[in-house]
C-alpha cells in the first residue's frame, strides 16, 4: 500500500511557515514518523530510542546537535527530554527561522512538562491519531486505524499482540513503576469489557484485587498515552439532575477488538459488544476530525438522573450543539429519534442539529428527515459535515 496521506498534512504545512519547532504528539504506531518524513523529505531524520544515540546525547547534547542538519526531524525525543532546553537556545539565536526542528513523541505527559518548562512559545503542539475514514476507505470497526493494520490486515492479531507487548514494556513501565505488568495486561482486557461503559472505579477494582487508587493511576497511563478516549457527560443540566461520571472508549476500535477476542466480522456482529464498539468507534472519528482541523477537542454526552441519554454533544460553536446517537445497525426507525427530541425540547439556550449516524454505507441507508430536525448520515458523511449541519 502506498503512502496515505493525513488530514493534518495542510496544518502542519502551516505550522512550518510560522514556527521554528514542531511537536508532533500520538499515540505509539500512529503514523507521526511516516508522516513527517513524507512532509519533509529533506529533513534529516534520528531516532532518539537506540541506546547508543540515548547515551551520546544525554553526554553531549551540545555536541549532537552540533553534528546535525537541519531542518532534522528528531523521532521519540520523550526518551531524552533534557534535549528541550538546548534546542531552545538555538531557536532562540535564531527565531525567525521556522520549520527546522520537527518532534515527535508517544507519551504526551512528560512531553508536555518538558514544552512547558522550555519552549512554550517557540514551537506548535499538534497530535496526530491512527487513520480516519476520511484518510482511507480501509479504515473499520473491526481492523481500526492503525497504519500497519490497515496495510496488512491478515496478521492484525499477530500484530497487536507484538503492539500491546511493547506498549507495555515501553509506555507502561517508563510512566509508572508497576511491578506484575500482567495484571496491568488484565486490566486492559478488563476495561476492554467495559468500554462505552461509564467509569466505574471500584468495579474494576474488585476483579484485579487493586485498589481504587491503582485504577485511577492506570486509567491515566491509557489516557496520557493516548490509548483510551474519556468523555466527559455534558455541564449544562437544562434543567435536569445529570449523571456525572465520564464514559470510556478505547481510541482504536481494532485494539479493543483484539482484547474481546472480536476477530472477524461474524462474530462482531453476533457480540454483545457491537452497539458500544460502534459508539466509541464514532467518538474517535469525531476526536480524529477535530485534531486534524486544529479544532478543540470537545465532545460529550448527555444523561439524567431519570434515564435521557445522547451518544454525543458536539458543541459548534456560535450558541450551537449538535447531538448524535450512533446506531450499530443499516435499518433505521423513526423510534430512534425519540432521545434526541425529548432533549431538544429541554434545550433554549442552544441552536441544535440532531444526527443518528448508522453502520451502513449512503448507499445502504436512506439520508432522510428521520423526525422533525433529525437526519440520518452514515460516519464518514457526518464527519464532512460535522460542522456545517
Amino acid at each position: 500500500m502506498n503512502y496515505i496521506p493525513r488530514n493534518i498534512t495542510a496544518k502542519l504545512k502551516e505550522a512550518a511557515r510560522h514556527f521554528p519547532a514542531i511537536l508532533l504528539t500520538g499515540v505509539r504506531q500512529c503514523g507521526k514518523t511516516t508522516l513527517l518524513k513524507h512532509v519533509f523529505p529533506k529533513a534529516q531524520y534520528v531516532l532518539l530510542e537506540d541506546p547508543d544515540v540515548v547515551y551520546r546525547v544525554s553526554s553531549d547534547p551540545r555536541g549532537f546537535l552540533d553534528s546535525l542538519n537541519t531542518p532534522v526531524i528528531l523521532d521519540e525525543i520523550q526518551n531524552i527530554p533534557e534535549l528541550f532546553r538546548y534546542i531552545r537556545t538555538r531557536i532562540d539565536a535564531d527565531p525567525e527561522n521556522a520549520g527546522q526542528w520537527l518532534l515527535t513523541g508517544s507519551q504526551e505527559a512528560p512531553l508536555m512538562q518538558g514544552v512547558t518548562e522550555s519552549m512554550a512559545g517557540r514551537l506548535a503542539i499538534m497530535q496526530l491519531y491512527p487513520l480516519s475514514v476520511l484518510e482511507t476507505g480501509k479504515t473499520g470497526i473491526l481492523q481500526g486505524g492503525f497504519p500497519e493494520v490497515v496495510k496488512k490486515s491478515a496478521i492484525a492479531d499477530i500484530w497487536f499482540q507484538s503492539y500491546i507487548q511493547t506498549y507495555l514494556e515501553r509506555d507502561v513501565r517508563s510512566i509508572a513503576a508497576i511491578k506484575d505488568l500482567s495484571v496491568f495486561r488484565r486490566f486492559m482486557g478488563l476495561l476492554a469489557s467495559r468500554h462505552g461503559n461509564m467509569m466505574n472505579k471500584t468495579d474494576l477494582a474488585a476483579p484485579l484485587g487493586v485498589s481504587v487508587p491503582t485504577i485511577s493511576s492506570w486509567l491515566n497511563i491509557l489516557e496520557i498515552t493516548g490509548q483510551i478516549i474519556v468523555v466527559p457527560p455534558y455541564f449544562e443540566n437544562f434543567g435536569k439532575r445529570l449523571v456525572k461520571s465520564p464514559k470510556l472508549y478505547f481510541t482504536d476500535s481494532g485494539l479493543v477488538s483484539y482484547l474481546l477476542g472480536i476477530d472477524s466480522m461474524e462474530a462482531m456482529l453476533k457480540s454483545p459488544f457491537h452497539g458500544a464498539l460502534f459508539e466509541g468507534f464514532v467518538a474517535s472519528e469525531v476526536i480524529k476530525y477535530q485534531a486534524s482541523h486544529y479544532r478543540r477537542i470537545e465532545l460529550y454526552y448527555f444523561r439524567d438522573k431519570q434515564g435521557l441519554e445522547v451518544d454525543f454533544v458536539v458543541p459548534q460553536g456560535a450558541g450551537k450543539l449538535l447531538l448524535v446517537e450512533a446506531k450499530a445497525t443499516k435499518t433505521l426507525v423513526p423510534s430512534m429519534a425519540r432521545p434526541l427530541n425529548r432533549l431538544t425540547k429541554s434545550i433554549d439556550r442552544y441552536q441544535t442539529q440532531s444526527v443518528i449516524v448508522h453502520c451502513g454505507t449512503s448507499n445502504t441507508a436512506v439520508e432522510r428527515v428521520l423526525a422533525p430536525g433529525v437526519v440520518a448520515r452514515d460516519v464518514k458523511t457526518l464527519l464532512s459535515e460535522l460542522y456545517s449541519l
